[in-house]
């Protein structure tokens, strides 16, 4: 990996909420720019439209035994991975702190490809990745044995919702639990029904943080469906 900024001692893991006795996490990656070595700043539009997400995501979960936090990231763009060893460095961070939790990431835009790419780490149970930026020859096989949902908004310009839909296709080929749900004349920036995007992000985060016996919820229903749900 190229390091155009020297080497950075800023921890990667941002927490938000740290409760006495962690059990369980929740991590979310924000967007960004194909090519960026600029700084990535907590001010930036894309960093700032995570912290909803994660309100959302905390309503899943007891605050009392999980832990919430963002990727901090070094560069604005993917560059050459830099967000996936950024989630990485965040996990191993998280590791040293809690233990062995299981952890679930959530990645919208390029933070969704960032995400996905992270489900090779032994923590992660499951992956919810919003509008995510999949380029056709993304990688699927570390998804194998995990649960992956994306959400795509139907009228997305930026992300290609078929581009998620044939993701999924190749997730399930490589034995993973996947699903796909489309938010009706959703958007990329996740403007347009708002609500929804975040009751969708709160219903999924319970499903992968509940018992894999349980079979009733939103993200279950995805994975049994042949085509994506549409909300």
């Amino acid at each position: 990996m190229r390091d155009h900024g020297g080497a950075s001692t800023t921890s990667a893991l941002w927490l938000r909420h740290w409760p006495r006795r962690p059990r369980a996490a929740v991590i979310t990656l924000h967007g960004g720019r194909p090519d960026s070595y600029q700084t990535s700043q907590h001010w930036h539009l894309a960093a700032l439209r995570m912290r909803p997400v994660l309100r959302a995501a905390a309503s899943a979960v007891s605050l009392g035994e999980v832990v919430l936090a963002h990727v901090r990231y070094r560069h604005r763009g993917w560059n050459d991975g830099d967000p996936l060893n950024d989630a990485y460095r965040a996990l191993s961070e998280l590791g040293q702190l809690a233990g062995p939790v299981p952890t679930v990431l959530i990645g919208h835009s390029m933070g969704g490809r960032a995400a996905l790419r992270a489900a090779s780490h032994p923590q992660v149970r499951g992956v919810l990745a919003l509008a995510p930026w999949l380029p056709p020859d993304e990688p699927v096989v570390q998804l194998s044995g995990k649960q992956t949902v994306v959400v795509h908004g139907e009228c997305d310009r930026t992300t290609s919702p078929r581009a998620s839909a044939d993701y999924i296709k190749r997730a399930r080929a490589a034995q993973a639990r996947a699903g796909l749900i489309l938010i009706r004349n959703g958007d990329h920036a996740m403007l347009r029904r708002p609500g929804l995007w975040h009751r969708t992000v709160t219903a999924v985060v319970t499903d992968l943080l509940g018992p894999h016996e349980q079979c009733a919820g939103l993200a279950d229903s995805s994975y049994a469906s042949a085509s994506p749900l549409m909300l």
